[in-house]
Formats: C-alpha cells, sequence, structure tokens
C-alpha cells in the first residue's frame, strides 16, 4: 500500500511556471510506474505525464509536450512535474498516480493509487 500526496498547486499567471510534487509514503516508488492527470470542471480525467521509476522513461500528452517536465526523486521518494508556460486550458485538479506493477502509460485504470489532487489555476 502507497499514499500519494501532491503539493504546488495555486494560482498563476498565463506564461507561468509551477513545480508540482508528488510524495509517497507507505512504500517506495522503486518498480512502480508514476503518472500525473488532470481534470477541469465538467470535463473527464485527461492524462498528462508519466514515469517508469525504474527505468527513467517519461512519456507526455501531446497537449503540453514541450512544457511540461516529469522527474522523479528517490531520495526523497517524490515525482515532480514542472510546468513551464502556462494556458489557461491547463486550468484542472491535477493528481498523481502510481501503479505497483510499474505501468507508465495514458490509461488511468491502470493505476492502483491516487492522490487527493492540487488545484492548478492559470489566469489569461
Amino acid at each position: 500500500q502507497v499514499q500519494l500526496v501532491e503539493s504546488g498547486g495555486g494560482l498563476v499567471q498565463a506564461g507561468g511556471s509551477l513545480r508540482l510534487s508528488c510524495a509517497a509514503s507507505g512504500r517506495t516508488f522503486s518498480s512502480y510506474g508514476v503518472g500525473w492527470f488532470r481534470q477541469a470542471p465538467g470535463k473527464g480525467r485527461e492524462f498528462v505525464a508519466a514515469i517508469s521509476w525504474s527505468g527513467g522513461s517519461t512519456y507526455y500528452a501531446s497537449s503540453v509536450k514541450g512544457r511540461f517536465t516529469i522527474s522523479g526523486a528517490n531520495a526523497k521518494n517524490t515525482v515532480y512535474l514542472q510546468m513551464n508556460n502556462l494556458k489557461p486550458e491547463d486550468t484542472a485538479v491535477y493528481y498523481c498516480a502510481a501503479d505497483d506493477v510499474g505501468y507508465s502509460g495514458p490509461d488511468y485504470r491502470e493505476y492502483d493509487y491516487w492522490g487527493q489532487g492540487t488545484r492548478v489555476t492559470v489566469s489569461s
């Protein structure tokens, strides 16, 4: 069992940056896959990015590629989502999720553990 806690959300102007953190407790992230998803008001859950903890490979949605970077810090058992050049359409609640067999792709149904979410609001 692993517990996930997101932080780092807030209000930012378009063009600005935020860094989200996803801290795990209970178990380490080793061999896990970790993903970031978001859900805007009135919309479904959308894949943002994912990382394979053991292999370090990353995967991004086309809408954020080149602007967002997912990374992991082994010592802190934390995954980060650096978000640059934010746009109003990035406004959403952002969730991190973990899969204990290493899945690191866009299908939210594959993930076993979810955080409570952190809100990101980008003003124009």
